[in-house]
């Protein structure tokens, strides 16, 4: 069990960090440091799981999976404005960059998200 939340965890930060490089390397008006990249993808990867909490529990009684989606990317944008407020090296040029970047940190999440599933399947198969 203990692996199982190994990979889910190594697979969502290396996803979160990803979009958040992505960003930096792709958007002309954002940039972080080494620092801020490691900061940010702790920070970012805590405040994202309270606010889906959050927002599955106040908002959603039968979700579905167009649903989750929005609520993921909302969470996504909710926990990036607020990365963006605690880590003093991220900076964003304006309202594009921003939504860029998280709309890049969505996508390093659920491809993350989507690798360590993967892992855990060939992982459940190998026992059998």
């Amino acid at each position: 069990m203990l692996a199982r939340w190994g990979i889910r965890l190594g697979s969502s930060l290396a996803g979160i960090a990803a979009g958040l490089l992505l960003g930096s390397i792709l958007l002309s008006n954002m940039s972080m440091g080494l620092f801020a990249l490691v900061e940010a993808t702790l920070i970012f990867f805590c405040v994202n799981f309270v606010v889906q909490i959050m927002a599955l529990r106040v908002l959603v009684r039968q979700p579905s999976v167009a649903l989750a989606g929005l609520l993921a990317m909302a969470a996504t944008v909710v926990a990036l404005f607020i990365v963006n407020l605690i880590v003093s090296d991220l900076h964003f040029g304006g309202v594009g960059s921003y939504v860029g970047a998280a709309l890049l940190v969505w996508l390093g999440m659920a491809a993350g998200d989507a690798f360590g599933d993967r892992k855990l399947r060939e992982r459940r198969e190998s026992k059998n």
